[in-house]
């Protein structure tokens, strides 16, 4: 691999790993990083540099209320710590993953994931305004006994389904950018920015101290294909492209567009806040910088979408 080869920015959901409708067992999760890790092989057989990232909404919400479930007898950990917790769970999954499926090419290309932490602003106004989901999601009835017994902030992410909300503060800065860098282009797969990132603000002192949040990992894949001048960004969702009027009697699937058409959407209110349009903001962001193309699909068209048959294509020009 050499910076000569294509570079790509794999944003995987954390619903991809811990679909809604399950229990999200170690083994149920096992069983869909492997089956998504099948559809990015075809990425390797192009040799492309790769490097992936992942949501852990599902995950570090289960861990969050594990640890508050048990603070009367094991010390609470808080938010940042769980992040990590889950980067390095959801990467030792992905990592060993790949690493079969790399072992069954027959390629000597290596898996590292990092701990990656995230550099925001310690006043962003989003830390007092959670908007971020995380965990499992309720009934309006059981979201308000979760409000009673642990203080939750939750929100109706869809109709008749609340999750709770957190904070999620805009990532400014990747620590290690440049070490990520020169992995991916050496031809190693990366593992990076998992779960957003760890969010982190330097004080005063100019000292680095971890913040209680969760960064949306769609915007740090589009800051980390910025740092690594990435040409693609395929962001990994539960539908396999996005839609206009969506779920109306006038939905239209939408297969390729420019970022002047999905911005003038974005501000009409087409994509919805917890769903689509922070994917739509980090796609516009991406493009803006170094950024060919973005591809927003299933896990399931991932291959399809490759050779342009399946998802949404974003183009900074179209199809031109």
């Amino acid at each position: 691999m050499s910076r000569q080869n294509p570079t790509v920015i794999i944003a995987l959901g954390g619903n991809a790993i811990s679909p809604k409708n399950e229990a999200g067992t170690i083994e149920q999760q096992f069983k869909h990083t492997r089956d998504s890790l099948k559809s990015v092989m075809s990425f390797v057989k192009k040799r492309y540099n790769i490097c992936i990232t992942h949501g852990n909404g599902p995950q570090v919400g289960a861990e969050l209320l594990k640890t508050e479930m048990t603070e009367s007898v094991i010390p609470p950990l808080p938010l940042g710590v769980l992040v990590a917790n889950t980067q390095g769970a959801i990467g030792y999954m992905i990592q060993q993953s790949l690493q079969n499926e790399l072992y069954a090419e027959d390629t000597e290309r290596e898996v590292v994931t990092f701990i990656s932490q995230m550099k925001v602003d310690g006043n962003d106004s989003a830390i007092d305004n959670p908007n971020k989901f995380i965990g499992k999601r309720y009934s309006a009835e059981d979201a308000e006994k979760m409000v009673s017994k642990y203080g939750w902030k939750l929100k109706e992410q869809e109709p008749g389904e609340w999750r709770r909300v957190v904070p999620s503060p805009t990532p400014l800065y990747i620590f290690n950018g440049r070490s990520i860098k020169h992995l991916v282009e050496f031809g190693t797969i990366v593992i990076a920015g998992g779960g957003g990132g760890i969010p982190a603000f330097n004080k005063s002192d100019g000292s680095l101290n971890g913040l209680d949040g969760v960064i949306d990992k769609d915007m740090s894949a589009a800051l980390l294909g910025r740092v690594l001048k990435a040409e693609e960004l395929f962001i990994v969702t539960d539908v396999d492209n996005i839609y206009l009027n969506f779920n109306t009697p006038e939905q239209k699937s939408i297969t390729n567009a420019t970022t002047s058409e999905v911005e003038t959407w974005l501000e009409n209110g087409e994509f919805g806040e917890g769903s689509m349009a922070p994917k739509i903001r980090a796609g516009i962001y991406f493009l803006k910088y170094h950024g060919q193309k973005v591809v927003i699909t299933s896990l399931d068209k991932i291959e399809d979408a490759i050779h342009g048959n399946a998802g949404t294509i974003i183009t900074n020009k179209g199809n031109e």
